[in-house]
């Protein structure tokens, strides 16, 4: 049986607890959020790059951390990750507006060459700074279905243990009634150098978001 994420005192599905959780609706968070000085990745994104969706979704989706489009217009998933996750939820059955889609980290971290500005993960300490803001989105949204979309999202969910390559698409429990299930981040697959292995990951994270759309129709 796999493990259990650990206690949390807020009671938000989150195998790292926290220590505090910022108060208010999810527009003055965003607010709040804007203003957030607790790790230095502040310095590196044009704004804070903060979660969208309708406050009472019943999925919702974790990526890792925004990327340049999604540093310039302020929005999650809007650049070439965001067109490939956009594809899968159609052929999903899903749809984008009824889902609230959010990130671990919500600044863009990244290392310059040239003129060019190129992704660098946020570290552990990063993380565990940012991590309040996701918790807080948590209770606020409290959706039933919770997706992890890559290692980042499904480690601060289900311990540093997880593996997305041999443990994507199991359905876990997350307390509160909510169910939880990590798998390709749409990043990862646009990475992959061999087509055939871009084209079955591809599949995979198809599939596994068919899973969450099977289990909206079981809830309702």
């Amino acid at each position: 049986m796999p493990p259990r994420p650990l206690p949390n005192p807020f009671g938000v599905p989150l195998a790292k607890p926290v220590d505090e959780v910022p108060a208010g609706t999810l527009t003055t968070l965003r607010h709040k959020a804007r203003g957030c000085r607790a790790c230095p990745l502040w310095r590196y994104g044009t704004q804070t790059v903060f979660g969208q969706g309708p406050a009472a979704a019943q999925v919702m989706l974790i990526g890792e951390q925004p990327g340049l489009h999604e540093d310039r217009e302020g929005v999650p998933f809007v650049g070439p990750a965001g067109q490939l996750l956009d594809r899968a939820l159609g052929e999903a059955g899903l749809d984008r507006s009824a889902l609230y889609l959010t990130n671990t980290v919500k600044h863009f971290k990244y290392e310059t060459r040239g003129t060019a500005k190129l992704h660098k993960r946020a570290n552990a300490a990063e993380q565990a700074a940012c991590r309040m803001w996701l918790a807080a989105e948590l209770l606020r949204v409290k959706p039933k279905l919770v997706v992890g979309l890559g290692a980042m999202a499904a480690q601060t969910m289900f311990g540093n243990a997880f593996r997305i390559t041999r443990e994507r698409g199991v359905w876990r429990p997350l307390g509160e009634g909510a169910q939880g299930l990590a798998t390709w981040h749409p990043s990862a697959v646009l990475r992959m150098p061999e087509e055939q292995k871009r084209h079955a990951a591809f599949g995979e994270l198809v599939a596994d978001l068919r899973a969450v759309a099977g289990a909206l129709e079981e809830w309702a």
